[in-house]
């Protein structure tokens, strides 16, 4: 018997307001940050406009299956991973969607997987830690919703190699998906000294629908549920997993290319195969496992190349990408409100905008931007990081440089120094009082003579009652810049 995997990506970006450069608005005032950057007109736009031609359609489509089949020996089931972003502007432009994928979830028939809150390329980073705080947002996210707990995880486009199967693993998974490229999709795998199952996508069979299917110059057009079945039934191996984009449904192929009558019919002509039955991804992480995979070139399911080059192939995209990343410490620093906004401006769909190649690959990622060419995407993209750094700058406030505490973690301001001198080993603290390191960096980077006096005045050396010193003499400059003003006068005077 063959284990047949249906699985949806359900994501929709946040687009950035196009004239945010060419207006002249960078380091003007703003009440909101969130309407001064995005688009909201155009993001809520969009969305319902997806909504209407493909959510609401697609899961009526599969709910009506689901309880078609629900008395079946071998019943259909399908497998989603939602955004955290995606639900989100469910919440805001269209509850009803969230309502009708609850109904779904409620069927027992419908698995939720794992990924990261912003569909972000976060699990790039040198440092695991935004990665699996975004997968923990997204954890909550998913039972304050459904009440379910995932197991098995499905990074941003099926970004993979063996550090990110470290980590899901670390984190409690049963299985993750990775691009068919690797092996032979139709077997699960194991990935190398990792007890974790690899799912692989049949790109192949999965691109029969998400691409061909309503190309005329396909040799294969039309393609009808009867036929797309065969295929299926003849396909050889353990399992076979279709991944694809669930706006396939209407969006991208629209709904007069028949491409709901094929959903509709999938799952009679599938059950006509005795060989075949529909499998959640939990059951498939659950089967004897193949062979073993050893991964380090990062893979996805992005383009014809498959790897990350989609958002970081050109000097624009990986200019734009480090230049995000370096603000994540100084973001996280400002408190929730900034770091939420850094964390939005972490979706890969704005990389994704500036891919300058040509050929088909460059057609989707024109198709799908919202700018007019990638040069456009990136002078927004890179404006309003921009802005995002100077507001930063002036909010926290921020130093010239970090100071790097040992272990790599890297500081930018006065409040950030309280929050880590709480958690660092006393040894490396009273290190950096008797050498002058926290004073100087205090002097000559962040520009506050006021914590370098303090610092070099302080009569306690040594142990517990030194850290909670240098923490308060922190904290008291880390409070807004007016306030912060005000006592490094006060100490002047002194």
């Amino acid at each position: 018997m063959t284990h047949l995997s249906l699985c949806f990506e359900v994501h929709q970006p946040l687009r950035l307001r196009r004239d945010f450069f060419w207006s002249g608005d960078p380091m003007r005032g703003a009440d909101s940050l969130d309407q001064f950057y995005l688009d909201e007109p155009e993001n809520r736009r969009i969305f319902e406009r997806v909504a209407t031609k493909c959510y609401r359609p697609a899961n009526q489509v599969v709910l009506e299956s689901i309880r078609r089949f629900v008395e079946a020996d071998r019943p259909f089931k399908v497998a989603y991973s939602l955004s955290g972003i995606f639900l989100e502007q469910c919440q805001r432009t269209a509850p009803d969607v969230v309502k009708s994928f609850q109904d779904l979830v409620e069927t027992g028939f419908v698995e939720l997987l794992e990924q990261t809150y912003y569909h972000s390329l976060c699990s790039l980073y040198p440092e695991g830690d935004e990665f699996r705080e975004q997968v923990r947002m997204h954890r909550e996210l998913i039972w304050d919703l459904f009440a379910v707990r995932p197991t098995v995880f499905e990074n941003t486009e099926l970004l993979y190699d063996d550090r990110i199967a470290s980590l899901v693993e670390g984190m409690g998974y049963r299985g993750i998906f990775a691009e068919g490229v690797l092996a032979n999709p139709n077997y699960v795998y194991q990935p190398l000294g990792r007890d974790i199952s690899l799912l692989l996508r049949n790109f192949q069979l999965t691109d029969d629908v998400g691409f061909r299917f309503s190309s005329r110059d396909w040799k294969e057009h039309p393609l009808t549920a009867d036929k797309y079945a065969s295929w299926l039934g003849g396909t050889p191996g353990q399992v076979i997993n279709l991944f694809m984009d669930y706006e396939t449904f209407g969006e991208h192929q629209w709904e007069d290319t028949g491409i709901f009558e094929f959903l509709r019919h999938l799952p009679a002509e599938v059950m006509k195969k005795p060989n075949l039955r529909f499998a959640l991804p939990a059951e498939l992480a659950a089967l004897p496992r193949s062979g073993v995979l050893a991964v380090s070139h990062t893979r996805s399911w992005a383009d014809l190349e498959r790897d990350t080059s989609c958002w970081l192939g050109n000097e624009l995209q990986q200019a734009c990408y480090l230049y995000h990343w370096r603000l994540q410490r100084p973001a996280a620093e400002a408190g929730a409100q900034m770091q939420r906004i850094w964390r939005t401006l972490g979706l890969s769909d704005h990389l994704y905008y500036m891919f300058t190649r040509g050929g088909g690959p460059g057609m989707v990622h024109s198709y799908f931007s919202p700018y007019g060419n990638p040069y456009d995407a990136s002078i927004t993209y890179f404006s309003v990081l921009s802005d995002l750094h100077h507001r930063l700058k002036v909010e926290l406030p921020m130093a010239d440089h970090p100071f790097r505490l040992a272990g790599g973690m890297e500081v930018w301001s006065a409040a950030g120094m309280a929050q880590a001198l709480a958690k660092i080993d006393l040894d490396a603290l009273e290190d950096y009082m008797e050498k002058q390191d926290l004073a100087r960096w205090a002097g000559t980077s962040l520009h506050q003579p006021g914590i370098e006096a303090e610092l070099n005045g302080l009569s306690i050396r040594k142990g517990e009652r030194l850290r909670q010193s240098v923490i308060r003499i922190f904290r008291g400059f880390g409070k807004p810049a007016k306030a912060a003003r005000k006592r490094e006068k006060r100490v002047r005077l002194k």
